[in-house]
């Protein structure tokens, strides 16, 4: 399948409900809304294709932008594919759950994700965090260092609250991540989630959500899943 066929099946499956949904929480034209479910048949078809995904990301289309993360081959792709990506990425699910998702299967995940959580930019920092999280609850707890992830879990404590929002959210999934998925340090998370609180999260033009990652991992600890991890990062 090539970049013109490829946008044709997404559009053919784009449902109106899909579209507002995703406009709703800031995606932008173009997009057709197509559902992560649908695609699948489509990349079952394609499995990992990069240089389709590079012309399916610079399309700016919403789905396309997405599908090319379900395609992508993190390993091959470059830092610069990677900046080139967030650059490109305008809104969270893009940022969160396109690039970071990406970056998490790739060698370079932790130095690049290290960078973007320095950069002071919102959704490179929320990119950045976000890839964390995935990475944390997919790969062995050896794969880290244990006090780099202590270091982060006080930059979090002294710093969400006046972070930029969508980084409060990604800082906010961190804490719990670290204290479902990486053992060595659940207790310390919990302390760290407890001296955080409740974080509030504002959005333009809906009401305030509010987050609480001690609550989040308490329920987690009642349904005895600390240790989780995924088995792949994408689906």
């Amino acid at each position: 399948m090539n970049l013109q066929t490829v946008m044709q099946e997404l559009e053919a499956l784009g449902k109106e409900r899909s579209k507002k949904m995703y406009q709703s929480n800031g995606a932008r034209e173009p997009l057709f809304g197509t559902t992560t479910g649908s695609m699948k048949p489509i990349a079952k078809m394609i499995k990992k294709n990069q240089p389709l995904a590079e012309e399916l990301y610079a399309t700016g289309n919403y789905d396309a932008m997405y599908f090319a993360g379900v395609i992508a081959d993190p390993a091959v792709m470059t830092k610069d594919d990677f900046e080139r990506w967030i650059d490109g990425a305008y809104f969270y699910m893009l940022s969160d759950y396109v690039v970071a998702v990406t970056l998490a299967e790739s060698v370079l995940a932790q130095e690049i994700a290290d960078t973007w959580i320095e950069s002071g930019e919102e959704l490179k920092m929320s990119a950045g965090w976000s890839c964390y999280c995935w990475l944390l609850g997919n790969r062995k707890d050896t794969e880290f260092s244990e006090q780099k992830l202590l270091g982060m879990l006080e930059t979090v404590k002294n710093s969400i609250h006046d972070a930029p929002e969508r980084t409060k959210s990604a800082m906010n999934n961190f804490i719990y991540t670290t204290g479902v998925s990486f053992l060595p340090l659940h207790e310390k998370a919990m302390k760290i989630a407890q001296a955080v609180g409740t974080v509030e999260i504002k959005k333009v033009n809906k009401k305030s959500s509010f987050v609480n990652a001690y609550e989040s991992i308490q329920k987690e600890v009642e349904k005895e899943r600390i240790g989780f991890k995924r088995k792949y990062v994408r689906c």
